[in-house]
């Protein structure tokens, strides 16, 4: 039986009973300020609830989550993200998770007419298109859908990375680095993709800032 808004009520109130009774001033704390050292850029997918995953309460991940952990340049409530994590809270990590099997990885493979998130798919198109032999040599769909996911992080790294946002952080002598992992919805885990990005050199000539 799924639970009614009634029970999300209750449940939450169970839970921040919970909380309380192993630390009493556990709220109080958390209403005064909110240090994270860590910006989570997620999928919206449920199935993926980012703090729970790396273990972390509230008030230690800054967390922005969209359909397939995109980062275009053109999102300004994704820039303003990144912006207030990195200039107001000074974030250290950021880290671009992507899962296995997801939803949008495996619209986007497709020709499919979907309306409306099409145009948001099209970000995820272009991975393909730059990827198109890779993906496709890939015999089995499961294993193209998961390829992609993989690739679609590395791309969204890359994105961080260029933004001005930044760039012009490490240029300020900010110590940020970008992360890409994946997360499997099969087993629970983790996988660093090994693409981290945390200095200016790391980024094509042609994306290079200077102000």
């Amino acid at each position: 039986m799924k639970p009614t808004p009634e029970d999300l009520f209750k449940r939450n109130q169970e839970w921040a009973e919970s909380k309380l009774s192993k630390d009493s001033q556990f709220f109080s704390k958390l209403s005064n300020i909110q240090s994270p050292k860590y910006l989570w850029i997620g999928c919206s997918d449920s199935r993926v609830p980012a703090n729970e995953i790396v273990g972390m309460d509230p008030g230690e991940l800054f967390v922005h989550r969209n359909v397939a952990n995109v980062v275009p340049h053109s999102d300004a409530n994704c820039l303003a993200v990144i912006q207030y994590a990195v200039e107001i809270l000074g974030v250290e990590h950021i880290v671009v998770t992507g899962h296995y099997n997801c939803g949008g990885i495996r619209a986007a493979l497709g020709d499919a007419d979907h309306g409306q998130i099409d145009n948001w798919l099209a970000h995820i198109k272009d991975v393909i298109k730059d990827n198109y032999e890779e993906i496709f040599d890939l015999k089995d769909e499961q294993e193209r859908v998961d390829r992609l996911c993989e690739l679609n992080v590395i791309r969204q790294v890359s994105n961080v990375a260029k933004t001005s946002i930044i760039q012009n952080a490490w240029r300020n002598g900010k110590s940020i680095t970008v992360h890409g992992w994946v997360y499997g919805l099969n087993d629970g885990l983790l996988r660093d993709l090994k693409v981290d990005i945390s200095n200016l050199e790391q980024i094509h000539p042609a994306f290079q800032i200077n102000s």
